[in-house]
C-alpha cells in the first residue's frame, strides 16, 4: 500500500480506464465515471463491497478507481501493524496496492497531487475518520457524498449510533449527505428510517444502517452522477440540529443511582464490539463497567469490577433485598436501581476472564453476598 509516485499511478490508471472504456463503448459508447471510495473500519468495508461488485456489473456507469483509508494501526498483543478492514478488503479482491492510498491526514500535498491523478468524478465515504479540507472536496466534479447512519440533521458528529441508542430513540436511520466543511451538515440527498426495538445493540445497529446506506446510495448513484441529485438535495433544518459527541472512556462506568432504563440503553450503545466495527485505532474500548460489592462469609467487602455486556430494564423489583443487596432471578442478576427500577444484567465478565451468564457466576459466588458499591 505505498504510496506510488505519479508515473507509476498515471500508468496503472490509463491501464484500467482503456479497460473500463473499451467495456463501456461495447455496451454503447460511455465509459465509466472515477470514483474514489474513503472508510477504514468493517462497516465501510461491506459498503466497498457493494461498489465493488455493482462496479462489475456490464451497465455500471462506474468504476471504483482508487481506495483512501487509515493508515495500518498497531492491534492485538502483539501489536503488529495491521491494514484497516477497507484497505485489507480491497488487498483482497485483488485491488492494486498502488491505488490504496492511506494518508496521515486528507490535507497532506503529496495525496492531493496523487488523488487529482486519479481525476475521481465522484468521491465516497463511510466512516473514514479524516477530516476533508476544502482542497480535497474541490477535486471532484460531483462532490463528495457521505453515508452518515442518522436522520440528519439529527445525531451530527461522530457518534450517532451510541447517541441514539443512549437516548433510546425507537427509530433511527441513515442519509445520504454532500459534505460541507461543516460537519455533517451538507444537503441531505435521500434518507430511510428503521425502527429500533429495545434489545438492539450498537454493533447490529451499525451494521443494518450501513447495509441500508449501501443500497440507498447504489438506488441514488444515477442521478448523482449525472448531476439531477445536487438540484433535488434538501438543505438541513438548523433548528432541528442535535449533536452526537465522540465518546469518552468515563461515560462506560455505570451508577445505579439512575434509573434501570437509562442504564440499559447505556449497555446497548456502548457494546464493545462496537470498536472493532467502528473504532479500528481504538479497540481497547472498554464496554460499560460497573463496581459491585463482595462480601464474603466473614462479613468482609472487597470491591468487584465486571464489564456489564447484556442486559433487561425493569420499572420495579419483584424481589426484595436491604435496598443496595444483588439478588438473582430466573437467568438474571437484579440490581435495584434509581426511582425503584431494577437493571437485569445477563452476561457480564470478569476482569481477565470470558464473558459468562449471570447465573455461571451466581454460582461461583459459593454464599458470598454481592451489593451495589456506595
Amino acid at each position: 500500500m505505498a504510496r506510488c509516485s505519479p508515473p507509476l499511478l498515471r500508468r496503472l490508471f490509463c491501464r484500467a480506464a482503456k479497460s473500463a472504456s473499451a467495456a463501456g463503448a461495447g455496451a454503447g459508447g460511455t465509459s465509466k465515471k472515477n470514483i474514489v471510495f474513503l472508510g477504514s473500519p468493517q462497516v465501510a468495508a461491506s459498503v466497498l463491497e457493494t461498489l465493488l461488485v455493482a462496479s462489475e456489473s456490464p451497465d455500471s456507469s462506474f468504476q471504483v478507481s482508487a481506495v483512501v483509508t487509515q493508515p495500518p494501526a498497531a492491534k492485538n498483543r502483539g501489536r503488529k501493524l495491521m491494514p484497516s478492514a477497507v484497505a485489507q478488503l480491497a488487498l483482497d479482491r485483488g485491488f492494486p496496492g498502488d491505488l490504496i492510498f492511506t494518508p496521515e491526514r486528507a490535507g497532506e500535498e503529496a495525496f492531493l497531487s496523487d488523488l487529482k491523478e486519479v481525476r475521481p468524478e465522484l468521491c465516497i465515504t463511510a466512516a473514514y475518520g479524516n477530516i476533508l479540507p476544502q482542497r480535497f472536496l474541490d477535486i471532484p466534479p460531483y462532490g463528495t457524498v457521505n453515508i452518515h447512519p442518522s436522520l440528519l440533521p439529527l445525531y451530527r458528529g461522530a457518534a450517532p449510533v451510541q447517541r441514539a441508542l443512549q437516548d433510546g430513540v425507537e427509530e433511527t436511520g441513515v442519509s445520504l449527505a454532500y459534505t460541507v466543511r461543516a460537519l455533517d451538515a451538507g444537503p441531505v440527498i435521500a434518507s430511510e428510517k428503521f425502527a429500533v426495538d429495545e434489545y438492539i445493540k450498537a454493533p447490529e445497529l451499525l451494521a443494518i444502517l450501513f447495509n441500508l446506506g449501501s443500497k440507498l446510495l447504489l438506488h441514488e448513484l444515477p442521478s448523482i452522477l449525472d448531476g439531477t441529485a445536487k438540484e433535488k438535495a434538501k438543505p438541513q433544518d438548523d433548528s432541528k440540529i442535535t449533536h452526537a459527541p465522540k465518546l469518552n472512556s468515563d461515560e462506560s462506568w455505570l451508577s445505579f443511582n439512575q434509573e434501570a432504563k437509562l442504564l440499559h440503553n447505556k449497555v446497548s450503545s456502548l457494546f464493545p464490539a462496537y470498536s472493532s466495527m467502528l473504532l479500528p485505532t481504538n479497540s481497547g474500548w472498554p464496554g460499560t463497567r460497573a463496581k459491585l460489592q463482595l462480601v464474603n462469609q466473614n462479613g468482609e467487602p472487597d470491591v468487584l469490577e465486571i464489564k456489564v455486556i447484556s442486559t433487561k430494564a425493569c420499572a420495579s423489583c419483584d424481589k426484595t433485598g436491604d435496598g443496595n443487596e444483588v439478588l438473582f432471578s430466573g437467568n438474571s442478576l437484579l440490581i435495584p436501581c434509581g426511582g425503584s427500577s431494577c437493571l437485569e444484567v445477563v452476561e457480564l465478565q470478569l476482569p481477565g476472564k470470558k464473558v459468562t451468564t449471570a447465573r455461571d457466576f451466581w454460582n461461583g459466588l459459593r454464599g458470598q453476598r454481592l451489593l451495589k458499591s456506595p
